[in-house]
């Protein structure tokens, strides 16, 4: 194992030093990443999980997304009581909304900070729109995965126009629902900790279905090519739910991938949803929900509207995303 870091037990709280110094829009406080300059009077969302995503969540933190950013360990969810401190933290009498991807340790805990917290008004929203694995030693029912960037970034541009915390809850759930998305892994991740892959995969073999967490898919064949690989996932995700209209469409890097070989799964990704009738309305392509060092892809999929297509239009100052300002 080669890796940039000074011991396998500091990685994060290197990574959260890091980001403090980098970027004077955040404040890093009690392992929590939160806003320098809180916004009063408005919905704030608090999100977080385990780290080794990245940019998810932490550096979704800033202005027309997130308000606060819970970071775990390496894979593993952050518990109640930076949850708790989050949510006091961030809300400025307008509530806040919790952003929890579907993952056992991450609901557990944050269906406890929420019934922890006192006179604060908490809404929770779940992502799960992962097609490839109904329930998994990580979830009961879909797991959580690149749609948490649509959820968030759309989620984020209403709360920044006022709306009330009933309203802000609702489209993100809606969001939920339009979404769904199937990764690809071409090799394991490595974690620092166990210094070795999380699963053996051959040269020769690819893994369908993956999720974030370095956990292996649902099934494994040859290695192909980009438009191959690229229709498995666009046929799964189709399957599940059909292509209609205008999309909102994310070729998400695993962590190891380079963007020219993300560049060329998105054009076979793209003449597919044309294919069928769709149309790719605005996208995203590089890395925004990883799993540490893994090379593959994951794409994400969601149905738009034109009020949804606004507020992802929106202005949005993070580190990980940012346009319009």
């Amino acid at each position: 194992m080669k890796k940039l870091m000074n011991e396998a037990g500091s990685v994060v709280e290197d990574a959260l030093r890091g980001m403090a110094a980098a970027h004077p829009s955040l404040r890093v406080e009690g392992g929590v990443v939160y806003r320098a300059e809180a916004k009063r009077g408005r919905v704030a969302l608090v999100s977080g999980g385990g780290s080794g995503h990245e940019p998810l969540h932490a550096g979704f933190v800033g202005f027309g997304m997130l308000d606060a950013a819970c970071p775990g360990e390496i894979f593993t969810s952050p518990t109640p009581d930076p949850i708790v401190a989050a949510t006091i933290g961030t809300d400025g009498g307008a509530g806040v909304l919790h952003i929890v991807k579907n993952y056992t340790g991450d609901v557990l805990n944050f269906e406890l900070a929420g019934e922890m917290v006192e006179g604060v008004e908490v809404a929770s929203v779940l992502v799960d729109d992962d097609v490839a694995v109904l329930d998994s030693l990580y979830t009961a029912g879909r797991r959580g995965t690149g749609a948490t960037v649509f959820v968030e970034k759309i989620a984020g541009a209403l709360a920044e126009e006022g709306a009330p915390l009933a309203e802000v809850a609702r489209v993100a759930a809606d969001v939920d629902a339009r979404s769904r998305s199937f990764g690809v892994a071409l090799t394991s991740c490595t974690t620092p900790a166990a210094g070795k892959p999380t699963f053996d995969l051959p040269g020769d073999q690819v893994e369908l279905g993956i999720g974030i967490h370095g956990e292996p898919g649902r099934s494994r064949v040859r290695l192909a090519g980009a438009r191959e690989l690229a229709e498995i996932a666009v046929e799964a995700v189709h399957g599940d739910l059909p292509f209609q209209d205008d999309l909102l469409v994310m070729v998400n890097g695993m962590g190891g991938t380079p963007l020219i070989e993300l560049y060329g799964v998105f054009a076979e990704v793209e003449a597919f949803v044309r294919g069928k009738g769709a149309r790719v309305a605005r996208s995203l392509v590089g890395n925004y929900v990883t799993s540490l060092d893994m090379q593959g892809f994951s794409l994400s999929v969601c149905r738009a509207d034109d009020e949804l297509l606004r507020l992802w239009d929106a202005p949005v100052s993070t580190p990980g995303l940012r346009w319009g300002r």
